[in-house]
């Protein structure tokens, strides 16, 4: 009859097996010498489970999130749950954020916290939104409002090797016509030249919007120093206004145009070089504004909606130059950031808070950034709600 693995252990230790030596043993069983050398080692008469496998877990986990953290996560979702707000981990996240938690855990780490303590239940009924309504930004004309995405990187293998770059896409809310500019840097100046060259095609808007990617507000060490695109927005006068941290939906007509961009091209076309990548980005985007019919457009294309919206001459036409960085400072204008106000009432502007009423829990705000005046404000409902001095630097 088959031994057991642990039977195996047994017999190798017991008195008469000792006596056949570790040779015989080994043979016998087909074990390795070292293998009946370490559980003569392990033997003990006064432990009746010496011969049981040990627990392989490591005596310390320095990288495992500590137990205070995972209390703060369990009361925070317990928190947020009874307040009938969005309890999912995204959320969390974005509450430890605002009780400037350090270390801060990954939303996959979150995540598997909440699936171990079994804090995965959600609500039963309709939802009911909490707070005040997203600030409307209306978007009747062409050139309204364009809503701007940073996406990269991504690779090319080419003849040369493999190539890494970048895009820069832009959609107009109203006609949903839309610009690509792929670049090989993500730095300020290069995303404020791709902007320049797809307003040479589409014209200058009068907003434009963006996410928190860091390209667009400049550096994280100096908030306040206006980065390339800001300067490049208040020069043309066009109205820059970032949409709420975590909100990526905000940007509804740009982001679909980015899958169309991943399905419809960098997967179907073939692209050996980086003159044949540059081409043929432009002619996708020609493609798309010329062949693509979208239903809030009543079946029409980009192009002819905008056609039909009359003959309102584009600023910034082809044959202006495009700006080169650097750029000449701002002296007037206003930028605009939006953001929700969380359980800690803090405004983040550019990774700097600053304290805002308790009245304003759980409600988007419009923090407009004034030039000339060096002023933040701070609106709420189309109400002026607060002002902190603001020294642009």
């Amino acid at each position: 009859m088959k031994k057991t693995v642990e039977q195996e252990r047994q017999w190798a230790m017991e008195p008469y097996g000792k006596t056949q030596g570790p040779e015989r043993i080994s043979l016998a069983l087909g074990r390795s010498k070292a293998w009946c050398d370490k559980w003569l080692a392990r033997s003990n008469p006064d432990d009746p489970t010496w011969y049981r496998d040990c627990s392989r877990r490591p005596f310390s986990t320095p990288h495992q999130t500590s137990r205070e953290i995972e209390a703060i996560i369990r009361v925070t979702r317990l928190n947020v749950y009874t307040q009938g707000v969005f309890c999912g981990a995204q959320a969390i996240l974005g509450e430890l954020e605002a009780q400037y938690i350090t270390p801060l855990p990954s939303l996959r780490t979150l995540n598997r916290i909440l699936h171990r303590q079994d804090l995965i239940h959600r609500r039963t009924g309709r939802y009911e939104p909490k707070g005040g309504k997203y600030p409307a930004l209306p978007a009747k004309a062409p050139h309204d409002r364009h809503q701007a995405d940073f996406v990269g990187p991504r690779y090319l293998r080419g003849a040369n090797g493999t190539l890494r770059f970048y895009r820069l896409n832009v959609g107009d809310r109203s006609t949903g016509r839309c610009g690509t500019q792929p670049l090989l840097s993500r730095s300020g100046p290069a995303v404020s030249e791709a902007l320049g060259a797809i307003w040479g095609r589409l014209g200058v808007p009068r907003q434009l919007q963006v996410d928190n990617e860091m390209v667009f507000d400049g550096s994280p060490t100096h908030p306040r120093g206006m980065g390339p695109l800001i300067q490049l927005c208040l020069l043309y006068g066009s109205e820059l206004w970032v949409v709420p941290q975590s909100e990526p939906w905000r940007n509804g007509v740009v982001e679909p145009f980015n899958h169309h961009y991943q399905q419809k091209f960098l997967r179907r076309v073939s692209m050996r070089t980086e003159e044949e990548w540059q081409v043929g980005a432009l002619a996708f985007e020609q493609t798309h504004n010329s062949r693509s019919r979208y239903s809030k457009l009543n079946g029409k294309t980009p192009l002819q909606a905008l056609a039909l919206s009359g003959n309102t001459p584009l600023p910034f036409l082809p044959d202006h130059p495009t700006p080169t960085p650097p750029l000449t400072r701002p002296e007037a204008g206003c930028y605009h950031l939006i953001r929700f106000i969380r359980s800690a009432c803090p405004l983040d502007i550019f990774g700097e808070h600053f304290r805002v009423s308790p009245d304003l829990l759980y409600e988007y705000v419009v923090a407009p950034i004034d030039v000339k005046a060096q002023t933040l404000k701070l609106f709420h409902d189309h109400l002026q709600v607060d002002e902190f001095e603001y020294t642009l630097r």
